[in-house]
Order: C-alpha cells, then structure tokens, then sequence
C-alpha cells in the first residue's frame, strides 16, 4: 500500500497539530488547514487521499466546503460533528460526505476509520481478480474492477462510500439486506436503531439512478426489513 495523503481541516490548531503527529506516526502523510474558506481551493490543488473536515470553522463551515468541492474531488471525506447531532451527521452525507465520527473521538479510533475507508480506494487496496466483477442489469452496469457505474451508458458521479453501497445491494440483487447487514459490511459497526447513515446514502442514490422517491423500484424499502435492489426496472 502507498502512503496516503491526508488533508486535516481543522482550527484548533494544538488538536490539528496532535492529530497530525499521531497519524505521520502511523505512516500518513498529513497537511493541516485551518480555515474553511480557504480550504476547498486546497483541497482542489492537492487532492488528498482522504480530508478529515471539521464542521465549526472561519470563514465557511464544513457543510459548505463539503458541498464545494464534492462536485470536483473523487476522494474520501470524513466529517467530525457534533457527539449525538443526528441532523449534522445526515446533512454531511447529503452534501456527499463518505461517513462521519463523533467530537471528540480518540486517535485511535479515528485512525482505525480512516484505514477503514482508504481501502476502498481502488488505488490503496489490493484486490484479487476473482472480486473484479461486473453486473448488469437491463440498462444498469456497475464494475468493481473499475469502481465505475452506467446507466442508459452515462455514467454516474458516486462518492466512494455510494459505489460501495451500491455494489453490495447490485452484489444481493432480488435479497433484502438490513442496515445492520449494511452498517456491518460497509462501516464495521452494527445497527444502533438511530444511526441514518444508511438511509440518507439510499436517498441518495435513488435520485442518481433515476428512481421515484415516492415510490421506488429499482431500490425498494421493505418495511421493517431493510433495503432491496431489484433485478428488473432497469429498462
């Protein structure tokens, strides 16, 4: 694995300063940025691997630089919000962040989440030629060698963290998976009943492929179980 780059986004600069030590001592490279205003030009120019971003920031909040540069940066973003603020964890995954954690969260656990993420990049991970597969669907294809989807042969614009979704719910076609199954795969943690990670990624999702929010039939709800990709609709 080549040594990622990470980009913390983050004003309190003895936390910033800290992080950054522990994470260079786990063999990261790491830039600090201090105000938000500032930070989605950089981020634009340096394209990290992965930004960890703040919410409370001068200048422009984490939300807003979240929503600039997920257009234009095919990278991780980790957001940090507030302990039990359920309405900023769904608003950053609705803006396109890849997942949230917590203030304050122990080093340890956000380097566990960080490695987490990186190996579903296509360029951190190493994977066997039996995982690279394709699925098609009517006029729906998604490759995992490529990490790439089409639909009516345009291809969609996903997060990383809305490609891994979707190629686990295209990989069980015509199977209802739970958002503890879900949660379990994706993230490495069950369902605690609240969490809406999984649910505002769906929403998602269903509005790039096309489907009705109302009512949906390419990812349909099943009441009380979960979540179903259908293996037909995609005519």
């Amino acid at each position: 694995m080549s040594t990622a780059r990470i980009l913390l986004v983050e004003d309190d600069q003895r936390l910033a300063d800290l992080t950054a030590e522990y994470l260079r001592r786990n063999d990261f490279e790491v830039g600090i940025e201090g105000r938000g205003d500032t930070a989605p030009a950089r981020i634009l120019n340096e394209q990290p691997d992965l930004v960890v971003l703040d919410i409370m920031l001068p200048g422009k909040d984490g939300f807003e630089v979240c929503r600039n540069i997920r257009p234009h940066y095919k990278g991780v973003i980790l957001m940090l919000t507030a302990r039990d603020e359920d309405f900023d964890q769904i608003l950053g995954l609705e803006l396109g962040a890849d997942d949230y954690i917590a203030k304050p969260v122990q080093p340890r656990v956000l380097l566990a989440r960080i490695k987490a993420l990186l190996r579903r990049l296509p360029a951190m991970g190493s994977s066997s030629p039996s995982e690279k597969k394709e699925q098609v669907f009517g006029k729906f294809r998604i490759s995992q060698a490529t990490r790439t989807a089409h639909l009516d042969d345009t291809p969609l614009d996903l997060t990383t963290a809305e490609f891994d979704l979707l190629w686990l719910l295209a990989a069980h076609a015509g199977n209802i998976l739970s958002r503890d199954d879900l949660l379990q795969e994706l993230r490495g943690i069950g369902f605690d009943g609240l969490d809406r990670s999984i649910d505002a990624r769906i929403s998602r999702l269903r509005k790039k492929i096309g489907d009705d929010p109302e009512n949906p039939a390419r990812i349909k709800t099943v009441r009380g179980k979960g979540y179903l990709f259908s293996q037909h609709d995609w005519d």
